[in-house]
């Protein structure tokens, strides 16, 4: 008699600590595991191999989905045109990584026929709304299950269970959560829980910055709002971010903490790191800033900060969000040129720009002077122009203000 071939659940798996253990519990409820790893960056080959070794010690098949170029074309483009950073500081690390990979555990879990796609997010934090709503967008034929979600299980057992199964303790994955990308990384739990606490620094690749780090410049050059070239030479934007990456970590650059509201409306607060990200993005707006109008620049933030919302919230595959895109893509195509940037230990700026576009023009308006464009007569006019309102609302007899 032929043994049925149990029904397969593949299973988006980072290798840390809640999704190693579901794919003990996924077992147990008699499925067999196909483990998919998304690289969205932040994986070195050492790592890598690493990750897969687990997966396959712990009873399941496992296959890597390289997801880099596909984020930056997908996600951090849009990221970058609409300057998003949430709260004012923290630049959407982990949410485009995440509806990038749980797309891409979704399309492979159609192609192999799978009878479950499952994830490793605990019912708090925001992980589960985007890997839910991606599962449900792209595979709607297939349930899903959160294994750790469905039954409540704490940090601690779930060690427990995988040292049963063979596994060594991780004294810091029972405390800290840890998430590296191409945007940037993450670093949750323990010293992070309490706001009043600073972080340890050996929460960062780099630990304490090194003063002696000679101060450095870099040359970014965007086209059409893209990084696609970097010192002078001509490469992919995966690229440039890669080595921003790296460099910026060494000066210390990028490090932050968010404190904000999940999506469940509960407060949350992590250690990031993201150098990449607050490099590329504070030069594409300072660029911007010399080639857009003023009203466009007010509306692009501000739509950025809408669309960094949607992806951030786990409402990626809502139609506003492909609005959204074709109006950054429209914004960016002036956003070309160069943007020099200072680097030195725990600190970087904006040294200069320049582009073919720019609209500031020293030849034509000589600031604090006057410009070859109106002369002293226009402007007195249009002051007068500007006070109408002014004197009509002082004659009505009210107080214009309270000074």
């Amino acid at each position: 008699m032929t043994t049925p071939t149990p029904p397969l659940a593949v299973l988006a798996f980072s290798g840390g600590l809640d999704t190693s253990w579901c794919v003990l519990e996924l077992r147990r409820r008699g499925y067999r595991v196909h483990a998919v790893s998304v690289d969205c960056g932040g994986c070195d080959a050492a790592e890598r191999a690493r990750i897969a070794a687990r997966a396959e010690r712990l009873g399941a098949s496992h296959e890597w989905i390289d997801a880099r170029e596909e984020l930056v074309a997908r996600f951090l483009r849009h990221l970058i045109a609409g300057h998003a950073l949430r709260g004012g500081v923290y630049p959407l690390v982990v949410s485009a990584e995440r509806v990038c990979q749980a797309a891409a555990v979704a399309r492979r879990g159609r192609t192999l026929g799978a009878a479950l796609l499952a994830h490793g997010s605990t019912g708090a934090g925001n992980d589960q709304l985007r890997f839910d709503v991606a599962f449900a967008a792209l595979a709607p034929e297939i349930p899903s299950l959160a294994p750790v979600r469905a039954t409540g299980i704490g940090r601690a057992e779930e060690e427990a269970a995988l040292v049963a199964a063979g596994l060594p303790a991780d004294a810091f994955a029972r405390t800290y959560s840890v998430n590296r990308g191409l945007w940037g990384g993450t670093v949750g739990g323990g010293a992070t829980h309490d706001p009043w606490a600073s972080p340890p620094e050996t929460l960062y690749r780099h630990g304490t910055i090194d003063p002696g780090l000679s101060p450095r410049t870099l040359v970014l050059h965007l086209t059409a709002g893209l990084p696609s070239g970097l010192d002078g030479e001509e490469l992919s934007a995966l690229t440039i971010l890669e080595r921003l990456d790296d460099i910026g970590a060494r000066y210390g650059l990028g490090r932050g903490v968010h404190l904000g509201e999940t999506v469940l409306g509960i407060k949350g607060r992590v250690v990031f790191e993201a150098p990449a990200a607050l490099l590329v993005l504070t030069a594409h707006r300072e660029l911007s800033k010399l080639v857009t109008s003023q009203a466009a620049l007010f509306w692009n933030d501000h739509l950025g900060q809408l669309y960094g919302s949607l992806v951030h919230e786990g409402r990626y595959f809502d139609p506003l969000a492909r609005d959204l895109e074709a109006f950054f893509r429209s914004f960016s195509r002036r956003v070309t040129g160069d943007v020099r940037l200072s680097l030195r230990p725990g600190a970087f700026g904006v040294e200069g720009v320049r582009s073919p576009h720019a609209l500031l023009d020293a030849g034509r308006a000589r600031y604090g002077e006057s410009s070859s464009l109106w002369d002293g007569r226009d402007a007195e006019g249009f002051c007068r122009v500007t006070q109408a309102a002014a004197r009509l609302y002082a004659g009505t007899g009210e107080e214009a203000s309270p000074c």
